[in-house]
């Protein structure tokens, strides 16, 4: 028996999210829902986050969704914007990374060109991916050379020194203690006391009849 064989809806999950409990998501939640219907989409599931920032990676509605997503339970994700989904540009781009990966598609509904459905959508992330990549570089560039310049005029980088008298480690070595008892007596941290001992020239520590401290 022949026939047409009638393609399976897309089925579709709507990710909505509010910062805060002034921000009403039901108006998010019901234009996506307008265009799943106008384009075929089945919604499957809806998955919300509210009064979550979206400076939080970890979110529980976002973390469903993803586990979903990689059950083979969702074809399609669709969100409103871009910032309600991703913490940050590369946050973002992780996230979609991933769904290309698992065969998961993507639409923001209200930023143009974002659909991944499209040859033009994928084009357009590979695209945002390329000047995300450009600004990190730009960002290396420029703190290597801050750090060069302040290496240049002589400004110490990194942990400021800790300073102790180191007279003190002397006199306890001397005793017989070693590293991880001074640095128990001393509250000064081991690396720290090694450090200052093999400035002043007694360390490592010498065995035998010598002196150490001559």
């Amino acid at each position: 028996m022949t026939g047409n064989r009638q393609e399976k809806p897309i089925r579709a999950a709507i990710y909505a999210r509010v910062s805060t409990g002034h921000q009403d998501v039901e108006m998010q939640i019901s234009e996506l829902r307008q265009v799943a219907g106008q384009r075929g989409w089945k919604i499957v599931d809806t998955y919300i986050d509210e009064g979550i920032s979206g400076s939080v990676e970890s979110r529980p509605a976002l973390d469903k969704l993803m586990a979903d997503a990689r059950a083979g339970r969702i074809d399609l994700v669709v969100c409103w914007k871009l910032d309600r989904l991703g913490r940050s540009l590369q946050h973002l781009l992780a996230l979609l990374d991933e769904l290309s990966v698992i065969n998961v598609g993507f639409v923001s509904v209200r930023d143009s060109g974002i659909d991944t459905t499209t040859a033009t959508g994928k084009l357009m992330l590979k695209l945002i991916g390329a000047f995300a990549e450009y600004e990190r570089s730009m960002i290396r560039e420029r703190v290597k050379a801050g750090v060069d310049r302040a290496k240049a005029k002589g400004i110490a980088l990194g942990r400021p020194r800790r300073e102790f008298d180191v007279r003190a480690a002397l006199a306890l070595m001397e005793q017989g203690h070693g590293l991880k008892s001074m640095s128990r007596i001393l509250n000064i941290p081991r690396s720290t006391i090694r450090q200052r001992l093999v400035e002043a020239g007694k360390w490592p520590r010498k065995t035998g009849s010598e002196n150490p401290f001559t």
